[in-house]
């Protein structure tokens, strides 16, 4: 048996009907369907949820809305009984501009009031969360590699140019290739348990549990089930810093790899796991050792994957490459007619071995997805004998022929004789590949012989080996733990980076400003003539404070807001207005959050705010001292809280002061030589810019023992 519970997987669960659903066009229809179903609850849970995802290309039948938010808020406006519940993941900056702006405004005002939106924050510093499942009524589930986004809906087809296949700003983007699962019964109900234990530990709030009864049948009209009656694995990663740690994900992959007999199918995004590549490479090097055919992207999308997974998969592909001595590994990427020179993005994660193991999940090849990011994949394996055992391999077999099927532009039957005439994955593979010309078929994928000669992308972010873009484990919280005092050290960690990677921006910025040709597009005489405007304005001083005030209002990030001050102002000046801008804006968001008062914020408080209160509560002056050294949330919602106790307005203020005045120093000395060094960028002004960088992260690290040491030993504050 290669399912083992408590290895490999979480749980067997037995599903009564199972289906494969390839491409987003069949999962989105197929998920809508069994929401309209729904009685009692729905869980989306997906490391990205868009409220503006359209579900269908055409218009609905039932007359509700085709886009997420408002479809589910039709559903919830007839079923008084109903809830929903929509987790994602609290995304990294990174992601920014590629997200629905505003997302939790768009699920949490624009609603219904039995909708519940939240931000999925609790995992290990540089994890996410990365689950895909949609739960409905526990009697329904979805899991695979689709999220409920924009920018995934295509048709098995893939056509060039699809009028369907359009983002909310009317923009077509390339075909998305991908694959869900759809299960029923006991599989079921176990992903629902999952979804409620993802919900709580990332808002502290327990999810009602589904009543075991529910009327009709929630199973998707017209979706034929591909088997019945069978055993789903349920696979997962959690990382460390989430107790207790699980990689059945890797464990699986794994085994899976070790009890391969014929062959290996695989399709996935990315292919850059050190210990999966390995185990390929071991199984390559055997005599009589399984075939291994790949489908991958042909490359990755956007620069930053390209120059950190892209090279990172050359570096695999090309030890994959060296250890096929007996030519048994085939590599590929799905092409259809008039793409040009975009590619089919295959973002499936699908592993076949042999016909008795299937694997439909969330997890990539990567070492993210194995030991770092939450993971959830569904398994089906065929290990027995018999005529049940004998039609689980034939639907396994069946879905790889249809999968290969799709992307050779050929059928199912077609596949299916050439196997039988070749005896053999990677010949029947190449018998059925379409002579070259402007035709579907599989490329082989082009690896190149050293990362030296992939396309130069502005950064080579591979030479960190793993350590950053696709760690095996989650930074070590050890290290971390050193430079922030123990009872802060959870949320702190994070603000670590975000002081890193400012200081890191700037110096990028720099660069790129004396080395490409960035200085063409952005005229520097211009900006410095309006800064020079700005700075000999007679009503700067109320612009700066107007600025300050109005961001704490729409909670804009301080940290931006005082680095343009000092870049802008000179270093005298523009500490004064760094100063007054950020206490001002505190004093009006405390006043505020005593105008809301405690009872409202108590209401709205999740896991991460109450945890900010209770520092608050218990530290006072020292809390805030603190969390604007070493910031531990927005700085709005802490003075907002901070108001809402009541904290002492003299306690509050003063420990704004304190806390930064450090800051700001280091700040505004760090922009006026960075200016310095951009006009005249010599080796004494890069020496000096370097100099005040280590001062000001010295200045840091001695703030915080300090900070550490007077916690230890002030009593707490009695609360308010």
């Amino acid at each position: 048996m290669i399912l083992r519970e408590g290895r490999n997987c979480w749980r067997i669960a037995r599903a009564g009907r199972a289906a494969f659903l390839v491409d987003a066009a069949a999962y989105f229809a197929a998920a809508r369907h069994a929401m309209a179903q729904a009685q009692h609850s729905i869980f989306i849970v997906g490391w990205d949820v868009d409220s503006r995802v359209r579900l269908l290309a055409e218009p609905a039948s039932d007359g509700r809305p085709a886009e997420l938010l408002p479809f589910l808020n039709s559903l919830l406006t007839e079923r008084p009984h109903l809830r929903a519940y929509v987790l994602g993941w609290d995304f990294s900056m990174i992601y920014t501009f590629e997200r629905e702006r505003l997302q939790w405004y768009q699920f949490a005002w624009r609603g219904n009031r039995r909708l519940r939106f939240a931000f999925d924050g609790v995992h290990p510093f540089g994890a996410s969360h990365h689950q895909k499942i949609v739960v409905v009524d526990d009697r329904v589930a979805f899991a695979g590699g689709l999220d409920l986004t924009i920018r995934r809906w295509d048709t098995p087809e893939h056509r060039a140019i699809h009028p369907a296949r359009l983002d909310p700003a009317g923009v077509t983007y390339a075909p998305v290739h991908d694959v869900q699962m759809a299960v029923d019964g006991d599989a079921a109900r176990a992903l629902g348990q999952l979804a409620r234990e993802r919900w709580s530990a990332a808002t502290g709030d327990i999810a009602r549990p589904t009543p075991t009864r529910a009327e009709g049948d929630a199973w998707p009209a017209g979706l034929a089930a591909d088997v019945i009656d069978v055993p789903i694995g349920i696979s997962r990663t959690v990382p460390v810093g989430e107790a207790p740690v699980v990689q059945e994900v890797l464990s699986l992959t794994l085994d899976a790899i070790a009890a391969a007999r014929q062959s290996i199918y695989i399709e996935n995004q990315y292919l850059t796991s050190a210990a999966v590549g390995s185990a390929l490479a071991a199984r390559l090097k055997e005599p009589d050792g399984p075939e291994v055919v790949a489908v991958l992207p042909r490359e990755e999308t956007g620069w930053l994957e390209k120059s950190s997974m892209g090279i990172m998969r050359s570096r695999l592909l090309r030890r994959l490459l060296e250890a096929d001595r007996f030519s048994r590994l085939a590599l590929y990427h799905p092409t259809v007619p008039d793409l040009g020179d975009a590619c089919v993005n295959v973002h499936a994660k699908v592993l076949i071995v042999d016909d008795r193991v299937l694997r439909i999940g969330s997890s990539n090849l990567s070492n993210r997805s194995m030991g770092v990011d939450s993971e959830c994949d569904l398994v089906i394996a065929g290990d027995g004998q018999g005529q049940d055992s004998d039609r689980l391999h034939a639907t396994i077999a069946g879905f790889r022929n249809r999968l290969l099927a799709e992307h050779l532009g050929v059928t199912e039957p077609q596949v299916a004789q050439a196997l039988a005439r070749h005896g053999s994955l990677v010949a029947a593979v190449q018998s059925l590949r379409a002579p070259r010309g402007n035709a579907r078929t599989l490329k082989p994928l082009p690896v190149p012989d050293d990362a030296h000669r992939l396309p130069a992308p502005p950064l080579n972010l591979a030479v960190f080996d793993g350590l950053v873009c696709d760690p095996e484990h989650p930074a070590p919280d050890k290290l971390l733990g050193e430079f922030v005092p123990p009872e802060l050290r959870r949320p702190i960690h994070k603000s670590l980076l975000g002081y890193a990677l400012v200081l890191l921006v700037m110096l990028g910025v720099a660069a790129l400003w004396r080395l490409t040709p960035l200085r063409q597009f952005l005229d520097v005489q211009a900006i410095a003539g309006h800064a020079t405007i700005l700075r000999t304005h007679p009503a700067a001083p109320a612009l700066v404070l107007g600025a300050y005030l109005i961001g704490a209002l729409i909670f804009f990030p301080i940290t931006l807001l005082l680095a343009t001050t000092a870049l802008v102002f000179e270093p005298a000046l523009g500490l004064g207005y760094c100063l007054v801008g950020a206490l001002s804006g505190a004093a009006l968001t405390y006043g505020l959050g005593r105008a809301l008062g405690r009872r409202r914020m108590d209401r709205w408080a999740g896991p991460r705010l109450r945890r900010l209160r209770g520092q608050l509560q218990q530290r006072g002056l020292l809390a805030i001292v603190v969390a604007r050294v070493l910031p531990v949330g927005n700085f709005s919602v802490i003075n907002i809280i901070a108001g809402a106790l009541p904290l002492s307005f003299r306690s509050f203020m003063l420990g704004n002061l304190i806390g930064l005045l450090p800051g700001i120093l280091g700040l505004t000395l760090f922009a006026d030589r960075l200016a310095a060094t951009l006009r005249n960028p010599r080796p004494w002004n890069l020496l000096v810019l370097g100099l005040v960088v280590i001062i000001v992260l010295a200045g840091l690290a001695w703030v915080r023992k300090r900070l550490a040491r007077i916690a230890h030993i002030a009593p707490v504050e009695k609360k308010a």
